[in-house]
């Protein structure tokens, strides 16, 4: 079976040959390391190009990153969102840390597959990290009142983008408990407004401006 990135090109035009030839690696790539080291669900990895790669561009529909741009993705688990968000973003520089070093190894070995110059991985966690970022992307790694903790003061003060520096969380369902609980000026962006498949319909963007 071979399984090609053809709903990413659905929503994304103007990719280029090589950005084609790299979201069509991953299929292959994510089957074999996942069979090593378990890093998204079994039944998940005929759903990939879905449940994972699309969901982690769900970011780039609301926010376009710019060239030189510091990016730290935070619980990374195997490379989402930071590794579909470098190919497709490859002036940006992005840093993907988690806290599970088996993780990581899976990060380095994709990245390197795919010959991503724009992507450093780290065996960290978030409260380590001591550098200034633009933005922090996550995919639902925690409830936003442990997460944010671990990522403030972790942003530059000058913004270069047409959004404010901040957090793009990935997270699904009912979140105003989970945004009140918070007390953080959140704004959320459904993915069903970018995506038609069903799995977005309950899947959202959650942006908090620094």
């Amino acid at each position: 079976m071979e399984i090609k990135s053809t709903l990413i090109q659905k929503y994304f035009k103007g990719l280029t040959d090589q950005q084609i030839a790299q979201f069509d690696q991953l299929y292959e790539l994510y089957s074999f390391w996942n069979s090593q080291i378990n890093v998204i669900s079994r039944k998940d990895i005929d759903e990939l190009y879905e449940r994972h790669i699309l969901h982690s561009l769900g970011i780039a529909k609301f926010c376009t990153f710019k060239a030189g741009e510091r990016v730290l993705d935070v619980g990374t688990g195997g490379g989402f969102p930071g590794i579909p968000l470098a190919i497709l973003f490859p002036e940006t520089h992005f840093h993907l840390v988690d806290s599970i070093g088996k993780k990581i190894k899976v990060v380095t070995e994709v990245a390197s597959a795919l010959g991503l110059k724009n992507v450093k991985a780290s065996h960290l966690r978030a409260e380590q990290i001591t550098d200034k970022y633009d933005f922090v992307v996550s995919r639902a790694v925690t409830r936003l009142i442990d997460f944010y903790p671990w990522v403030k003061g972790k942003f530059n003060k000058d913004s270069k983008n047409a959004i404010p520096n901040g957090i793009l969380y990935l997270k699904g369902g009912d979140l105003k408990e989970e945004i009140s609980e918070s007390r953080l000026k959140a704004e959320l962006y459904p993915l069903s407004d970018y995506f038609e498949e069903e799995f977005f319909e309950t899947k959202f963007v959650v942006y908090i401006p620094q």
